[in-house]
């Protein structure tokens, strides 16, 4: 990642720390308590130690102390200190949480995984945004340099041989005209809002948009799961299981600040692997968390340590066998890591969704990550392509916010290249998801979109039904 997105995120969480600090501990009490507040370990050693709440009903009895600052959504991990504190392991009670209010069927299969036991806190003293910048300035490029030094001819030369090569053009009309070559019906151009008209700045690649939104929609395709994996390749687990381990790690990512990115990335390496390599159900955990390593470095400025997530397992593997499965699983998916997920497609389906609103809001955005979240419990919405699912979530977040009104537009049917009909059976599955929820063992999606900050889209009411004219497709 860039220098500027590690300024970024440093700033973002100062801008949300303010006044989080002072908090209770004792006001998180009424919050289910499956996971202790997660720190960075940095080879064995941890930070100053705070206080650790703990429910009632956890059977914890990890002596570990925890002083996790909530600095925002996506907090950078901070560096940490030396000293050596003592660590109690933790007790084998632990492994008891998820199934303690689970049904019969999962208990009869055994399936639990721990709770994240309390590790040492954040110290005050943090790296500061100046420290973070300068370290990623002090990395020069050498190219650079060189291109400073250029003479303005060869400048140009490289200019041209780069636009000839990569066939840039400055046209608006030969980058809107891919958009409406492969809409899924002719549209007309007034009722179209074209939202990649900014062909001055490069970083945002207007006169690409469409090569590169083709490219994913073709590679989503070369990268699915298996859809049946569970029935054929594995002997040993179930879709409960799956579900219980999808959920446990999204409170792992809630509580390290993860970016959503990782969490798609994560569950998509554990189904293709599952679609390939039997696994016995006690070393489901160890995927994931292995999985979610892998994910970590791809995706995060500062990945958790291979110690931390042997220590949020209550140290059920080692160091040793969490490398041994990353590597497994690296090499049954042929190091092929980057994989378009739902939410590579979810950001701009929602500003196309939103483009002919005078006030747009969070909520739409907020409510569309949340069905979109909610469908990797899913183990039957594998069948369905990650951009359909991306553009089914926000067709149900549209229809949730406004009921009377047709979810589906234009501009909708425009960049996304699917209409009502083709999102019928994906948009039922995600209503009855979001109606009847994945249940109440598995409250870490809802809990999680249930906060202020989420505007709690997780509470909206939704409609029973949805009415079979939105999706009958619009007629040129």
């Amino acid at each position: 990642m860039s220098c500027w997105a590690a300024g970024r995120r440093s700033s973002a969480e100062n801008a949300g720390a303010g006044g989080a600090n002072n908090k209770p501990v004792a006001a998180r009490a009424g919050k289910r308590v499956a996971l202790g507040d997660i720190t960075n370990v940095f080879r064995g050693r941890g930070r100053s130690s705070g206080a650790a709440s703990s429910a009632p009903e956890a059977k914890l009895s990890s002596t570990k102390t925890v002083d996790v600052k909530n600095k925002g959504s996506f907090a950078i991990l901070r560096d940490v200190k030396t000293e050596q504190i003592p660590v109690r392991k933790p007790t084998s009670d632990q492994f008891d949480w998820a199934l303690s209010h689970h049904d019969s069927v999962l208990q009869k299969e055994n399936a639990s995984f721990p709770s994240v036991p309390s590790s040492p806190g954040l110290s005050e003293d943090s790296v500061s945004m100046e420290d973070a910048m300068s370290t990623c300035n002090s990395i020069e490029s050498p190219d650079l340099e060189f291109l400073d030094d250029m003479d303005s001819s060869m400048a140009a030369s490289l200019h041209c041989w780069t636009n000839d090569k990569l066939h840039i053009s400055d046209s608006m009309e030969v980058a809107a005209f891919n958009w409406r070559k492969h809409s899924p019906s002719p549209m007309k151009a007034e009722s179209i809002s074209d939202l990649d008209n900014n062909y001055e700045d490069p970083q945002l690649c207007a006169t690409l948009a469409y090569e590169i939104y083709e490219n994913l929609r073709e590679a989503e395709t070369s990268k699915m799961p298996s859809t049946n994996f569970v029935e054929t390749t594995q002997t040993d687990m179930s879709t409960t299981m799956r579900a219980v381990l999808i959920d446990w790690l999204v409170e792992v990512t809630e509580e390290y600040r993860l970016v959503p990115e990782t969490l798609y990335l994560t569950v998509n390496y554990i189904d293709r692997y599952l679609s390939v390599k039997e696994i016995s159900r006690n070393r489901l955990q160890l995927l994931g968390v292995a999985c979610l390593l892998i994910a970590a470095k791809y995706e995060e400025i500062c990945p958790p340590q291979v110690e931390e997530l042997c220590y949020v397992t209550d140290d059920s593997y080692t160091k040793e066998e969490v490398l041994e499965m990353e590597a497994s699983i690296l090499n049954y998916l042929k190091f092929e890591m980057t994989v378009p997920t739902p939410k590579c497609f979810l950001r701009g389906f929602v500003d196309a969704a939103q483009v002919f609103d005078k006030d747009p809001t969070m909520h739409l955005e907020f409510l569309a990550n949340y069905i979109c979240e909610l469908s990797l419990l899913e183990y039957s919405l594998l069948c369905y392509l990650p951009s359909l699912v991306a553009a089914s979530s926000v067709f149900l977040a549209r229809f949730i916010l406004k009921p009377a009104k047709n979810p589906w537009n234009s501009s909708l049917s425009y960049y996304t290249q699917y209409t009502p009909s083709e999102l019928r059976c994906c948009v039922r599955v995600l209503h009855r998801l979001f109606c009847f929820g994945p249940g109440r063992d598995l409250p870490a999606i809802r809990e999680k979109y249930s906060q202020h900050k989420y505007k709690f889209v997780a509470k909206k009411y939704c409609p029973p039904s949805i009415p079979t004219e939105f999706f009958q497709d619009a007629t040129s």
